[in-house]
């Protein structure tokens, strides 16, 4: 995902064609590495592409990923055969709120707005 996200970064830089150098150049610069071998593999996938294509052909390809709770009711239905029965609605945990009690200036001798 870095590699990627280097390249992106070299396309908005300006550099249209980033060679293996400039990527491990933009992840060198914030400390990360990356393998050559990694580096080349993506760079082949995209040579002579363009960016907004790569970009818009892969939210089509995540548009089709299934997500949320659709999946649960299919695969009961298909188990089933017929009807099944609705699932009770899961209630939201309460979550306590534990309030840590501050300490107070009067302790020190001295207020911060005197």
């Amino acid at each position: 995902m870095k590699i990627v996200a280097a390249y992106l970064l070299a396309i908005l830089g300006g550099n249209t064609n980033p060679s293996v150098v400039d990527l491990k150049s933009i992840l060198g610069s914030v400390g990360a590495e990356a393998e050559d071998d990694r580096i080349d593999f993506l760079l082949s996938e995209v040579k002579g592409k363009d960016v907004t294509e790569l970009i818009a052909s892969g939210r089509e390809k995540f548009a089709s990923v299934p997500s949320g709770g659709g999946v649960a009711v299919a695969v009961a239905s298909a188990a089933g055969g017929g009807a099944a029965p609705a699932a009770p609605a899961a209630e939201p945990k309460k979550e306590e709120k534990v309030e840590e009690k501050e300490e107070s200036d009067e302790d020190m001798g001295f207020s911060l707005f005197d």
